[in-house]
């Protein structure tokens, strides 16, 4: 049975948009996966630019509501916060959640400089999201084969 992956962030602009496909494209088909922000806003363009890198085309992808995701009583195995603590708090409960982790990444909306500065902090961000997924499944293996 596919594990179900919800991650959240503040505006589902930019890193839970990261967590969620990098986690499709790396995890295949061993998960459902969804994001969502406590206070959704705009996809980051910049964000789209670096995804595309990896094979992955977000363009006209909206955000989602996290509280919408609770309203529809929605259940996952896994809630994954990708925002700094405090924003991580404010994230609701989920009903029937298995497990709820806090991975702390820095938020590229507070970027500036030129947009090629920009991408290059994004992309840091995008390969630090990356290698946390790919760790974090690698001990999921772990934790199921025993």
């Amino acid at each position: 049975m596919k594990k179900r992956v919800l991650f959240v962030c503040i505006h589902n602009s930019a890193r839970s948009q990261m967590a969620e496909e990098l986690l499709k494209k790396l995890g295949g088909e061993q998960f459902q996966v969804e994001s969502a922000g406590i206070e959704p806003g705009t996809l980051n363009p910049i964000v789209i630019e670096a995804l595309k890198e990896e094979g992955i085309d977000i363009t006209g992808k909206k955000t989602n509501a996290v509280f919408n995701l609770v309203k529809e009583g929605r259940i996952y195995d896994y809630v994954i916060t990708v925002c700094d603590e405090a924003s991580s708090e404010r994230c609701p409960i989920f009903p029937g959640i298995n497990e709820r982790i806090h991975w702390s990444f820095t938020d590229p909306s507070k970027f500036e400089g030129s947009d090629d500065k920009k991408l290059e902090k994004v992309r840091e961000i995008r390969d630090e999201i990356k290698n946390k997924i790919q760790k974090w499944i690698s001990s999921l293996s772990i934790k199921m084969n025993k």
